[in-house]
């Protein structure tokens, strides 16, 4: 069973490869030069991937930043690490690069915008009078009170130099943004925080979160592009994978070894205990065999001095605790992207043995839960999933197999 959670995982992040998907997105060449201006955990496949099918005598340049050991080796298009999900200063200097590199663009030119989740912090370039220290120090309160990334993405974008709206406005070529979607909804404006989407949020929304979360703006807010404004009739932001498309992926393959699908949506979300709960409870209203698949985006609010381990682990865990062991019930979570939360693997998963195994272990999974240390659990019983970087990101995948 857990290679068959494993096998639907593959499957979920195969429909969201770059590589395979991007190809029939690409755009003719223009009169001018193409220059590439790439951002999120997608960045450096999506890179490659233009660089594979675009005309070698078409001129090709640009710069694509993404996370510490994401990169791969391409020759038109730079590739960047930098920091996430905190930003730093390589993001910012690599912010700051595309952004004079946009700034060069004729009417003859192209803005190729490879946008992926992610990009919000990988594209850090702090407004004027906003530090990247202050920057960073309010990205980790956010991250820590479980704030869900559309509000931190409000926040971001009114005090960056680039974001919501900004990398489009400040070219004066034609804009393609090509779209790896992690976001619920799939709107360009929260993915990476639009570069070149317009933003329909406010300063006033973007201190509401602030003021919500008790956490102090680390600088003077600045207002976006908004939907309407002339400068976005040259802008086209094409979404070209989604975490829906990936979950059917995934429900396909099941459905091919008899466990018929339940989609339940791409779009679930809130604390990764109350999910957990509240999918415990469909389990014991689901059909046998069957399989229940969810998207979305979790949130851990850390208590106390906190543990190890991201919003998939938290998720099984509290599943497990919640299940007490129900016969025939396997589950695996794991972020599209590899990495859930900081650490180094995708997810994990539970079998209907989870508990007993950890009790045999000496690890009591409610106290471990109650310390936000999920990392610590599965880690112990050897039911880490762990895939390394995908270069991709649509989100966070769950299944639950009722056998």
């Amino acid at each position: 069973m857990r290679a068959l959670l494993e096998e639907s995982f593959r499957a979920a992040v195969a429909a969201a490869d770059p590589l395979k998907i991007l190809p029939p997105h690409l755009p003719a060449a223009p009169r001018g030069r193409t220059f590439v201006a790439g951002a999120g955990k997608a960045a450096a496949s999506m890179a490659l991937a233009v660089e594979r099918h675009w005309p070698r005598g078409a001129p090709l340049s640009g710069l694509a930043i993404t996370r510490y050991a994401h990169g791969l080796p391409t020759e038109r298009i730079r590739v960047l690490e930098a920091g996430h999900p905190v930003p730093d200063a390589a993001g910012e200097a690599g912010a700051r690069e595309l952004l004079e590199g946009v700034r060069a663009l004729g009417p003859d030119d192209l803005l190729l915008a490879l946008v992926s989740g992610g990009g919000s912090s990988l594209l850090a370039l702090p407004a004027e009078g906003v530090t990247m220290d202050g920057l960073k120090a309010m990205t980790r309160e956010l991250l820590r009170c479980g704030a869900p990334i559309q509000e931190i993405n409000t926040v971001r974008k009114h005090l960056s130099a680039i974001q919501g709206g900004r990398l489009a406005a400040a070219c004066r070529a034609p804009v393609l943004a090509l779209i790896v979607s992690d976001v619920t909804g799939d709107d360009p404006t929260h993915v990476a925080s639009g570069p070149c989407a317009p933003d329909p949020t406010t300063i006033d929304d973007a201190r509401a979160v602030l003021l919500k979360y008790g956490i102090a703006a680390p600088g003077p807010f600045c207002e976006t592009p908004k939907p309407g404004d002339a400068l976005f009739a040259r802008v086209e932001n094409r979404v070209v994978a989604t975490a829906r498309r990936s979950l059917e992926a995934a429900g396909a393959l099941f459905a091919s070894r008899g466990f018929p699908p339940a989609l339940l949506g791409d779009d679930i979300a809130g604390e990764a205990r109350d999910v957990a709960a509240d999918m415990a409870a469909r389990v014991g209203r689901a059909r046998r065999p069957s399989v229940l698949i969810s998207g979305g985006e979790c949130t851990v609010t850390v208590r106390g001095a906190g543990g190890r381990g991201g919003r998939c682990a938290e998720f099984l865990l509290a599943l497990a605790v919640a299940l007490e062991g129900t016969p025939g019930v396997h589950a695996i979570a794991a972020d599209t992207d590899g990495i859930d939360g900081s650490e180094d693997n995708a997810g994990a998963v539970i079998s209907p043995d989870t508990l007993a195994r950890a009790a045999a272990r000496g690890l009591e999974a409610r106290n471990l839960l109650g310390a936000n240390d999920s990392y610590a659990f599965f880690s112990a019983l050897g039911d880490l999933v762990v895939t390394g970087p995908t270069r991709t990101n649509v989100n966070d995948y769950r299944a639950i197999v009722i056998a």
